[in-house]
């Protein structure tokens, strides 16, 4: 027994996803970090990160979404210096959303018609996805299709954040700010209000107030050319051959400069530094003697702010999230297990966690002082359900 853990049971998972997911050709690799009270208990690296290359620890990976926690909380580091309220309105930092209405008709061909909305997007709607912005890959709405003809959600787009700002204040709101919960680009916005109040670029406010200080030394929005062999491949899934190539890490859209970073989707880590954000979330904001966020806020973050509390089933109008719907909360920016029965996977209430479009996932336990980090490349996520079989896995591993 390892941190209170069945060492045999946590070895189940890497043998589990070799034979499911990566002998099988459904997955390109897998690595797995699980630690307990802050201390490594197991790590798993199979599969390969490019041809003829095995999976390393220090493989680097295109985190996608998982930049969304990242970016919420170097939001909270500012309203913790008081400069910036969950309160405060979306047009104080950008006001190019001051005549943006709420969807009532058109669309395609036809102009929009829409509506005053009824209350203004505040901080804590973009923080809670419930902005009444959406993505364009949702496709369930004309607004989704807007957001694709404007390409605000391409990730090849040439945006400035200034830009980007100005082309998605143009596109009406699904809905009325506060009204309902819908997966969205709210956290890209975060990042340039972000850019905005601190005055220099948000890949370096990143870098300065967390990176830095966790030695998140291989986090950022580019890799750099003397760490581009440790980029692992990317794929996307396809029906007949399981997967096909979409990002090479040896010619990767990673390794070079862009003028828009996502703060909804834009990083690339490795299993260590995202397990190094995770332990500190796990210590109250707290790693070591660096103190990055106070357990209060933190506490804040990981509460269910759902307007009028409730589960994602009541509340979410989308059709794709990095989330399950029943039994969990949304906190600001995070999902939370309100009810691990209704969830129907083991767990804590109150444990926290997300992911990212190319499979990765993560989760901390408070209760049982837990901090998983999962790492693939392969998109969309609601291709397989690996993450929630990983997290079974884990927990059916806890032997104390």
């Amino acid at each position: 027994m390892a941190h209170g853990f069945d060492t045999a049971r946590l070895n189940r998972i890497p043998a589990f996803l070799a034979a499911k997911y990566v002998d099988t050709g459904r997955l390109p690799h897998a690595a797995t970090l699980v630690s307990r009270r802050g201390e490594i208990a197991h790590l798993s690296c199979i599969g390969e990160a490019r041809p003829g290359e095995a999976l390393k620890e220090d493989a680097i990976f295109r985190i996608a979404s998982m930049t969304k926690p990242i970016t919420s909380i170097a939001f909270m580091i500012l309203v913790e210096e008081g400069k910036v309220a969950l309160s405060d309105p979306l047009v104080k930092f950008c006001p190019e959303f001051k005549d943006t209405g709420v969807f009532v008709a058109g669309g395609g061909n036809v102009p929009f018609l829409t509506r005053p909305p009824a209350s203004p997007i505040r901080m804590v709607d973009l923080l809670r996805h419930t902005a009444g912005l959406t993505y364009g890959f949702q496709e369930r709405t004309p607004v989704d299709a807007a957001y694709r003809k404007a390409r605000v959600d391409d990730f090849d787009a040439d945006y400035t954040m200034d830009s980007f700002i100005a082309g998605l204040a143009k596109i009406p709101l699904q809905f009325d700010p506060g009204a309902h919960w819908n997966y969205s680009m709210a956290t890209d916005v975060l990042g340039a209000v972000i850019e905005r109040i601190e005055g220099k670029p948000f890949g370096a406010v990143l870098q300065e107030r967390i990176f830095g200080p966790l030695g998140m030394v291989d986090t950022g929005f580019k890799v750099p050319a003397d760490q581009q062999h440790r980029l692992a491949d990317a794929y996307a899934f396809h029906p007949k051959d399981k997967m096909q190539d979409f990002d090479s890490g040896a010619r990767s859209r990673w390794a070079k400069d862009r003028s828009f970073q996502s703060g909804g989707g834009g990083l690339a880590a490795t299993l260590h530094d995202y397990h190094r954000f995770c332990l500190m979330l796990l210590g109250g904001g707290k790693l070591g003697d660096v103190r990055i966020i106070s357990r209060k806020t933190l506490d804040l973050m990981t509460s269910n702010h759902l307007p009028g509390g409730g589960d994602l089933t009541q509340h979410s109008v989308g059709i794709f999230s990095e989330d399950e719907n029943a039994g969990i909360g949304f906190g600001l920016g995070f999902a939370v297990t309100l009810d691990p029965a209704r969830a129907g996977i083991p767990g804590s209430v109150g444990d926290f966690y997300w992911g990212g479009m190319f499979s990765t996932g993560f989760f901390v336990d408070p209760v049982e002082q837990i901090c998983m980090v999962f790492m693939t490349q392969l998109m969309p996520s609601s291709t397989y359900p690996v993450r929630r079989e990983v997290k079974t896995f884990v927990h059916a591993a806890i032997d104390d």
